[in-house]
């Protein structure tokens, strides 16, 4: 049982945008997220059509290749990763609510969630300082040969409907670990029944 409190800014009957070149933009289509326990509609969700994941990719494409992001040495991925594990940790009860009243999951669990995706974006954010290149022997003493680990571009991830907040941290975290850029797309309809 969630405990009583005022209504979420988030579910504030707006429809909500995409995300995408680092701005708010409206979509194409929507979908309608319910509530399990009454069937309430919580809110109406952008769905990224072809179009919209079309904009979505150029954009990450774009960053990648023009931005500073793939460019950061890994202490400044770590640091913007530890400040998003920060800002999860600070707005942790947001988050477990808001699961809660979406996927009908016990507000206890969702907290505990919460707490471990915090941990984990922190874990993320130490590998990004760990990414270490490799030196192989050769048979010529004259060579040197090794491998070099660095940014490769655009990574897409879809996440399903129920408990977007685990797949999106679970993705999130290593890609932006090694200074890659992501367009993740979550899945929008219920899987349908066998």
């Amino acid at each position: 049982m969630i405990p009583s409190s005022p209504r979420h800014p988030f579910l504030d009957g707006q429809p909500k945008a995409l995300f995408i070149g680092g701005r708010w933009q409206a979509a194409d289509a929507t979908f309608e997220t319910l509530n399990p326990a009454n069937g309430q509609v919580l809110a109406t969700i952008a769905r990224g059509t072809a179009r919209d994941m079309d904009a979505a990719v150029t954009a990450a494409r774009a960053a990648f290749e023009d931005g500073a992001w793939p460019r950061f040495s890994p202490s400044d991925r770590q640091r913007l990763l530890l400040r998003l594990a920060d800002l999860l940790e600070r707005n942790a009860e947001d988050f477990a609510r808001i699961d809660t009243l979406e996927m009908g999951s016990p507000i206890r669990h969702t907290r505990g969630s919460v707490a471990l995706l915090v941990d984990l974006l922190r874990y993320y954010a130490g590998m990004a300082r760990g990414i270490e290149g490799l030196t192989a022997q050769t048979s010529d003493p004259d060579m040197f040969a090794c491998t070099l680990r660095e940014p490769v571009g655009v990574c897409g991830a879809i996440i399903p409907w129920n408990g977007p907040l685990w797949p999106s941290v679970l993705k999130l975290g290593p890609v932006l670990a090694t200074g890659c850029t992501l367009v993740l797309k979550r899945r929008r309809t219920l899987p349908s029944p066998r």
